[in-house]
């Protein structure tokens, strides 16, 4: 049974009939990754933000374990089931790390025996020492912000990891790194990895490929378009 799945869906921005994503059906499965490519324009990060609930579509269904999200508290989905890693990282630049992954584990409203020690544990798993889990955001390189931004979306467990261009400011040797770090996890814990991403490289290490295409009279303007299924 898919983890998470498109049930023919489609997408418009407001004031504009011209849909963006038109008729998607696409299944995520746990203990996969899956690489979501297209060119600039076919609609990666729409389809990303849908998937986390954070824009609804106007026509079908996205379901997680064969419920309809769209019935489920989003706040509930995107802070305890859902763990997003977004392009710009998204962290706290005056926090340490450490206090970084913490937040998110606030945030959830789960329960932690000692959150500290729990956040130390995720860093080190993707490969920062204490010294670094107690650093400031702002005295860390960019692969090391990136570890940072996948610990953090690890610290309450999600079932699904999506990153938007998760490697698309490192070097070879760290985007190796990271990914992986994601293949861990989709492997040893049987998370289900969703990838948006323009690298060849990335997308050659997923099992699965769904290819947006941009829809015929469409212009590519910041991810405004999509749709198509491969692999």
């Amino acid at each position: 049974m898919s983890i998470l799945s498109l049930d023919n869906v489609s997408y418009f921005y407001d004031g504009t009939k011209k849909n963006v994503l038109e008729n998607i059906s696409y299944d995520f499965d746990p203990g996969l990754i899956y690489a979501v490519v297209g060119r600039s324009g076919a609609g990666k990060t729409t389809l990303l933000s849908l998937l986390s609930g954070l824009t609804n579509p106007k026509k079908g269904s996205i379901l997680w374990n064969e419920k309809d999200i769209n019935k489920l508290n989003k706040y509930t989905y995107r802070s305890q089931y859902i763990g997003v890693i977004f392009q710009s990282f998204n962290l706290l630049p005056n926090l340490t790390a450490v206090e970084n992954v913490i937040l998110s584990m606030d945030i959830s409203g789960k329960k932690f025996n000692n959150k500290k020690q729990h956040a130390l544990e995720l860093l080190g798993k993707v490969g920062l020492s204490e010294d670094e889990a107690h650093r400031r955001v702002l005295k860390l390189s960019g692969g090391q912000q990136q570890r940072v931004a996948i610990a953090r979306a690890l610290s309450y467990d999600p079932e699904i990891i999506l990153a938007d261009e998760p490697t698309g400011n490192l070097d070879l040797e760290t985007q190796d790194d990271i990914l992986d770090i994601f293949s861990k996890l989709a492997k040893e814990e049987n998370k289900c990895i969703v990838l948006v991403t323009h690298s060849p490289q990335v997308s050659e290490r997923a099992d699965k490929i769904y290819e947006l295409i941009p829809l015929k009279g469409t212009r590519p303007k910041s991810d405004q378009q999509s749709n198509e299924k491969i692999g």
